[in-house]
């Protein structure tokens, strides 16, 4: 037995400054991810308090939300009156359709569920990370990161499907992370099977999730070939069993609104622009993650959390769709903050473990002396790294009497709507212009509006639902929805623009002028604009009959 020399009191002593130090750098991070999750807190509880579109769509969400409540299907022909359908997958709807019975129409529950949605997600988050490292600090800041993203900060609380389908791909990935490796047969068996529930549940809540499905599969294959095929055939015939019965049951309107019509056009600029923003948002954790799945890929094992993180960013690539956004990164946001949280861990537990092969003897042995500095150097270059990811997704209000002294503090101004800093800015290629907190002035002009369409005989055509739902009238139209359709050949405007030319409506409202091109030119034949009301930095034109 070799005897172990115990360290001398001066090597302890001179270590003690670097521990400071480490705990002071760790510290300061997590106060800065605490502060950002105070502002996201703000920023839902005022998004619950406002009784309009937010964002576009989200009006639409809440018509699917009431058609489901009434057991009505959203899935309709849109080629007749109210020219109405959704391309969502029903799921997000059908969990909020019970607070329409106890609360009626309104959007605070619908941003609750995806508020609620995203604490879900990060919990896993920080849970996955601390499974895997045992570290309770850097599983803390690897969920908050989560949170302080300027994207999951943005879609959040929005009356939206899309941070409910993360929740459940987060969930589904985190539970199924080590199930081939339970020995329990009847235990095994029901992990996977939740472990799928969930991947199910995220795909009938946003298609988008057929990424996440796909490396569910791809890693329970790497891990058992031929249980992976038993659960992935059964996998398809419940979920194609579900697809069938709602194709058949909407006769094939399912097939055409949520699957056909989302063919939408492509543009690579936008791709590109949107990239750019993620990086230059998530570099802090992004680049160690990337450096983590390598390690796997050359010198470990690859864990579901490295697959996943793959199979994200390349879908994010389908952010230049139309109607895309920063959102389809949301789901390569949660995958990073696991792999950097296992980077940050592991190089604070001092636990990496480099086999002998070609690549570790090309890139690792030379550097092999450096190991005790490099440990060393990892107290101070973690904490370093999310106090940087703090500072570049800094976002906050700069008016009031806390965040007024702060941004002060920090010399900050307003670059968004309302008073608010934003470092993402405008999103690249898009029109989304979220993030800034609502003012009594914005809902004074929401209202403005409803008493504009309650004061009108018969129908109204509006661009976003709110106002027709809050003045007791019938929706008219899901526009986006129309507009995809539209440029896919599969929408005949006859009998809408007949009414337009007919001035059947009594009023027209347009924020975005998301309609198809010959609704827009009726429009603008038969229709004067008659006034411009100002809400949430957007102008709504409202336009009468000629």
């Amino acid at each position: 037995m070799t005897e172990q020399t115990l360290p001398t009191d001066t090597a302890v002593t001179s270590r003690l400054p670097l521990l400071a130090a480490h705990r002071l750098l760790m510290s300061a991070a997590l106060v800065i991810l605490i502060g950002y999750f105070v502002v996201y807190a703000v920023y839902a509880v005022n998004l619950m308090q406002f009784p309009f579109d937010y964002d576009q769509g989200e009006g639409f969400e809440m018509v699917d939300t009431i058609l489901f409540s009434q057991g009505q299907s959203p899935y309709q022909d849109t080629n007749t009156y109210p020219f109405y359908s959704s391309n969502y997958p029903p799921l997000f709807h059908v969990i909020a359709a019970p607070f329409v019975w106890l609360f009626g129409e309104a959007y605070w529950y619908g941003r609750l569920l995806g508020f609620l949605g995203t604490l879900v997600c990060a919990s896993a988050i920080g849970f996955a990370v601390y499974r895997e490292s045992r570290h309770k600090w850097i599983a803390i800041l690897s969920g908050l990161a989560f949170l302080a993203s300027n994207t999951i900060y943005h879609i959040g609380p929005l009356f939206r499907q899309h941070m409910t389908m993360v929740m459940f791909e987060t969930l589904a990935v985190v539970v199924l992370a080590h199930a081939s490796e339970i020995e329990d047969t009847a235990k095994r068996r029901r992990t996977l099977a939740t472990g799928l529930a969930f991947v199910l549940a995220a795909g009938y809540t946003k298609q988008l999730a057929i990424a996440t499905a796909a490396a569910v599969f791809v890693f329970l294959f790497i891990r058992q070939p031929r249980r992976a095929v038993v659960w992935a055939v059964l996998f398809a015939l419940v979920g194609g069993g579900i697809f069938l019965a709602i194709n058949v049951a909407t006769n094939g309107q399912w097939w055409l609104q949520t699957i056909a019509a989302n063919v939408n056009d492509f543009h690579l600029d936008q791709t590109v622009g949107l990239f750019r923003l993620w990086f230059s948002l998530h570099g802090f954790l992004l680049v160690p993650a990337a450096l983590y799945a390598l390690y796997e890929l050359y010198f470990s094992r690859l864990s579901i959390y490295s697959v996943w993180f793959a199979t994200a960013v390349v879908n994010s690539v389908l952010s230049g769709k139309w109607g895309a956004g920063d959102s389809y990164f949301a789901t390569a946001i949660a995958a990073l903050c696991i792999l950097s949280g296992l980077f940050a861990a592991r190089t604070l537990n001092r636990s990496w473990t480099f086999p002998r092969n070609y690549l570790s003897r090309l890139l690792i042995d030379p550097f092999r002396r450096f190991a005790p500095a490099l440990a060393t150097a990892g107290l101070i270059v973690i904490p370093l790294l999310y106090l940087g990811y703090g500072r570049a997704v800094l976002h906050m209000p700069t008016e009031g009497a806390v965040f007024g002294t702060v941004a002060n503090w920090l010399g900050l101004e307003p670059n968004a709507n309302n008073g608010f800093y934003d470092s993402a800015g405008r999103i690249a290629g898009g029109y989304a212009d979220i993030g800034h907190l609502t003012t009594q002035a914005d809902t004074d002009a929401g209202w403005r509006i409803v008493e504009r369409v309650r004061a009108v005989e018969g129908p109204v055509l509006s661009e976003e639902a709110a106002f027709n739902l809050l003045a007791g009238k019938e929706v008219i139209t899901n526009p986006t929805q129309l507009l995809n359709l539209w440029l896919n050949g599969m929408f005949d405007s006859t009998e809408l623009v007949g009414m337009i030319e007919d001035q059947a409506f009594g009023l027209v409202i347009m924020r975005a002028q998301f309609y198809p091109t010959d609704v827009l030119q009726a429009i603008a034949r038969n229709y004067d604009h008659d006034e411009t009301i100002h809400m949430n930095g957007f102008d709504y034109l409202l336009l009468v009959p000629k």
